[in-house]
């Protein structure tokens, strides 16, 4: 049987987002070049084992926000193959499978991630990511993703009300108050500092409170948990949803001119949080058409012949690259459909892996696994 042992000393020559003089750009932060590459395959391919703990230290949502953003801009130039998450369905939930070769970072990998609703003593979510070598296909790292997919998730919002948030914003409503929800706040808050009042709403008034708790302990900041949906959307400036509804819940009539929405939780088919007619006179930026349609905010809207792509302003990658505008004026609502894309994961775990293996003391807490 293949053993642990502890590392071999490899040499890793890698760039690191946040380093040197802060302003990571995709030459310096995001691409290992080929030679370097080659340089590592001279000592024994070791598989490295990283947990969830190595993870959550390693990176700050800030270096989320930022490797998200540059991915997006990779995307944007369509310099990735990334073809749409694959949905395995079982009875009582789903196995999403992630593929993404970035070749400006020399990285390629897979994200697979389940959805279980029903879970008790699990968490409904679980994942993992695998890093492969392009060059010879080794596994570099097998590597805690659940972590990672939250935190890629809420720094996306975050990356999306930058373009698409008016820049005098004030007023966050998060609409569920979950976990996902934690890191949408704390990526927001990044991108849009004007922000100075939160308001809550969840069917669970414990929760609401809980996260309360949270925002004024982390950020500092007073949260108001409403009585109703409408009462948390009416008067703010940007929404996030984050919750697992089949149904709308989220009115035409309650969002004001000027608003930005980030819809998070429709992560299925069937699923959706806003009243399609929202989509129907929102400028709609999603991440990916084939994964939206299918599986997105907008997904039930589309199957209904509601709206259809003629009807979608942009993907994420467009709106990052300047090839289509972002906001253009303080009155028009803005709606951003995220599903997730393998580039997210793939570029945030990369970064991730290189910044630990190229610091002595961190790789030797590292466990790695010997296939040959």
């Amino acid at each position: 049987m293949p053993q642990y042992r502890k590392p071999t000393d490899r040499k890793s020559s890698v760039v690191v987002a946040g380093e040197g003089d802060g302003r990571p750009t995709c030459d310096s932060a995001l691409t290992e070049t080929i030679a370097d590459s080659k340089e590592k395959q001279e000592m024994t391919q070791l598989t490295y084992i990283i947990s969830a703990e190595m993870i959550e230290n390693a990176f700050s949502m800030a270096d989320y926000v930022s490797t998200i953003e540059q991915s997006f801009e990779l995307y944007g130039r369509g310099e990735v193959q990334m073809p749409p998450k694959v949905y395995l369905t079982f009875d009582k939930g789903d196995l999403r499978c992630m593929p993404v070769y970035i070749p400006a970072m020399n990285t390629a990998g897979v994200k697979n991630v389940n959805v279980h609703p029903a879970n008790d003593a699990l968490p409904a979510v679980m994942a993992t990511i695998t890093l492969i070598d392009p060059e010879t296909g080794f596994p570099l790292a097998i590597m805690d993703g659940t972590h990672i997919t939250r935190m890629r998730t809420g720094a996306a919002g975050g990356v999306a009300a930058k373009y698409l948030a008016r820049t005098d914003s004030k007023t966050a409503a998060c609409i569920g108050t979950g976990t996902q929800a934690a890191t949408q706040l704390e990526a927001l808050l990044i991108t849009r500092p004007t922000i100075s009042k939160v308001v809550l709403f969840d069917i669970s008034l414990e929760s609401m409170k809980h996260f309360a708790r949270l925002v004024k302990q982390k950020h500092g900041l007073k949260a108001t948990c409403a009585n109703s949906v409408e009462e948390a959307v009416k008067n703010a400036d940007i929404v996030t949803t984050t919750t697992t509804v089949r149904s709308p819940i989220v009115k035409s009539e309650w969002i004001k001119p000027g608003t930005h929405i980030n819809a998070i939780g429709a992560d299925a088919k069937g699923k959706q949080e806003l009243d399609p007619a929202i989509l129907k006179h929102a400028k709609v930026v999603i991440d990916n058409w084939a994964q939206a349609s299918h599986s997105g905010e907008i997904n039930v809207a589309v199957t209904k012949g509601l709206i259809t792509q003629k009807d979608i302003h942009a993907d994420i990658g467009q709106i990052a690259t300047a090839k289509k505008p972002a906001r253009q004026n303080p009155e028009e609502i803005t709606v951003f459909d995220s599903t997730g894309l393998a580039i997210q994961d793939i570029s945030a775990a990369t970064m991730i892996y290189r910044k630990l293996t190229s610091d002595e003391t961190l790789k030797a807490k590292l466990e790695t696994f010997e296939f040959f």
